[in-house]
């Protein structure tokens, strides 16, 4: 239950009249009941939108937004501002963000099969559309720095080009009626209805004029944001997704998280049932809901993705003893950093790492091996792969601890 309210203007609704085609499997009374009047949504403008955000609210995104910066820092701090494990630290918090996010969609993933997914080798559907979600996280990282409308749709095309019979409307906005519930032969009955797909183009324009502020709370701008675009609805499929990718973008353009990526859809994951009544809160015009789901899932991202760091910390920790007889020189070392981000590996992978030669990255692999860093999973003669357990082990843990939450 929400505690403040944060008036903003509600949706308008206007009246439509549809007829129900016949799709192989409908009965004639249930075309009948589909076919009729129904309401879309006409979302409100909010480039120039004034809030007056209680004081109750105001505190607790401040508190929130605190934590994301603590966050920030102690990933600094754990791994050292010119570590190379910086990098890769952040890339599998960012895979951890955007596994959460797709499981907010129900695509669940175990962490050897999206690592097998990065290197081409996984026959999983769940886990090449997780992948693809992970693409478009880092799309929009690398656009943050100009969140418009292309940078909306290079995100949205790089997460549907990774999903199967949906890459034909890959980076395009919708030239089509959407609905959430319902049936899929009319919006009759939908829980809702997005705006005609006409309307999309303005409304996104307006939604990029107001993320280009700097006049507002940062945080609650960023859920404002993201609830107009999940309003908008500007796309066949991928909505949600897209719509998290948008949150990271502005978080780090917006100077709130600039080393890493926090594991906000991990907080959100924690209750999707007050995260899509949030939504439909703000949508009847009240986004003190949405607010306080963003403030309490930051604030879980920053303790749950510290405690995350920790433990992938000292699973290098014991890697790093475990290769302290070999030679400063040795290949391993220079790969042992890379295994955060890439628990499972193949000569190919450690190749284009490290720039050396497949030779070179074999050594390296075996020199992991035989210090019982890593080990040989797949048993075949080509086309093998290496992983970390231990890491493996932590990133399913800390799935699973947000699924039991």
């Amino acid at each position: 239950m929400s505690t403040v309210s944060l008036r903003v203007p509600p949706i308008e609704l206007e009246t439509h009249q549809w007829h129900a085609e016949q799709d192989g499997m409908s009965s004639r009374a249930q075309l009948a009941r589909g076919s009729g009047p129904y309401e879309s949504a006409v979302p409100p403008k909010i480039a120039n939108l004034q809030l007056e955000v209680p004081a109750l609210l105001a505190a607790d995104v401040e508190d929130a937004v605190s934590a994301l910066v603590r966050f920030d820092n102690h990933a600094r701090d754990r791994l050292g501002t010119s570590s190379p494990m910086l990098g890769p630290m952040s890339s599998i918090l960012l895979r951890t963000e955007s596994s959460s996010s797709s499981q907010i969609e129900n695509l669940t993933v175990g962490a050897r099969q999206l690592a097998l997914a990065e290197l081409n080798q996984s026959t999983s559907a769940n886990a090449m559309s997780v992948s693809a979600n992970v693409h478009a996280m880092e799309a929009a990282l690398e656009l943050a720095d100009r969140v418009d409308r292309a940078a909306i749709l290079t995100m949205h095309e790089k997460l549907l080009l990774g999903q199967k019979d949906w890459e034909s409307h890959a980076g395009r906005f919708r030239e089509q009626l959407v609905w959430i519930g319902s049936t899929g032969t009319s919006p009759r009955g939908a829980t809702f209805v997005a705006p005609r797909y006409e309307l999309v183009e303005d409304l996104i324009e307006d939604l990029v004029e107001f993320v280009s502020r700097d006049d507002l709370p940062v945080l609650v701008q960023v859920a404002i944001a993201h609830a107009q675009l999940e309003t908008i609805h500007p796309f066949v499929d991928g909505n949600g997704r897209t719509g998290r990718a948008l949150v990271h973008a502005l978080l780090r353009g917006k100077g709130l998280v600039r080393s890493t990526t926090a594991p906000l859809s991990a907080g959100l994951l924690k209750n999707t049932n007050r995260y899509f009544e949030a939504l439909m809160s703000y949508r009847a015009g009240d986004a003190g809901p949405i607010c306080e789901q963003f403030a309490a899932a930051s604030r879980f991202a920053a303790h749950s993705g510290a405690g995350l760091i920790d433990k992938l910390g000292l699973e290098l920790d014991a890697a790093r003893g475990a290769l302290a007889g070999l030679r400063p020189q040795a290949m391993a070392w220079a790969l042992l950093p890379h295994l955060v981000s890439h628990p499972v590996m193949n000569t190919e992978l450690v190749t284009g790492l490290l720039g050396t030669s497949q030779t070179s990255a074999l050594r390296a692999l075996a020199q992991l091996q035989d210090a019982g860093v890593v080990v040989e999973r797949s048993g075949y003669k080509r086309n093998r792969v290496w992983q970390h357990d231990g890491i493996l082990a932590v990133l399913d843990g800390y799935a699973a601890e947000l699924l039991r939450a």
